[in-house]
């Protein structure tokens, strides 16, 4: 495959990095299929919090050999959206926002909030996150390392 000039080559599957979380080497499906990307919380809640908005209380469990190891956070919610899920129902998800961190790339992306704990990766990386700074070639996996960018 042909690399196209200053797009960065992912594989079907990386490992990313949430830099304002602290959390390094998430299993991430790169999915040009999806348009929204999403990310798989064990439990969510919404919340109306005064001075701070509305927030989503999160409890991840990001590492499928460790569902133990959780993390909590907070997030504002930017908006909530209704997306069709992998099963084809109609689902309303709260929208956050983020900074990621994907081989040398670094940048703030969207993410939809969803139960995901049925599925093999707990972070989906769709078009509307990779659009202008990636391509993907589907043969490969893995092609990344950390290297700073962005």
């Amino acid at each position: 495959m042909a690399d196209e000039p200053g797009l960065l080559v992912l594989g079907w599957k990386e490992r990313i990095d949430f830099l304002d979380w602290g959390l390094r080497r998430v299993k991430a499906k790169i999915d040009t299929g999806a348009r929204t990307s999403a990310l798989g919380a064990v439990y969510y809640e919404m919340a109306n919090l005064p001075g701070e908005g509305r927030v989503v209380d999160l409890v991840l469990a990001l590492d499928r050999r460790a569902p133990d190891r959780q993390v909590r956070q907070r997030v504002p919610v930017l908006q909530t959206v209704v997306v069709r899920n992998s099963a084809g129902q109609r689902e309303t998800r709260p929208v956050i926002e983020t900074r990621i961190r994907v081989g040398p790339l670094t940048k703030v992306i969207r993410l939809t909030v969803t139960h995901r704990g049925s599925m093999r990766f707990p972070v989906i990386l769709g078009r509307q996150a990779l659009a202008g700074d990636c391509i993907v070639d589907v043969s490969r996996k893995y092609l990344l390392r950390n290297k700073r960018r962005g």
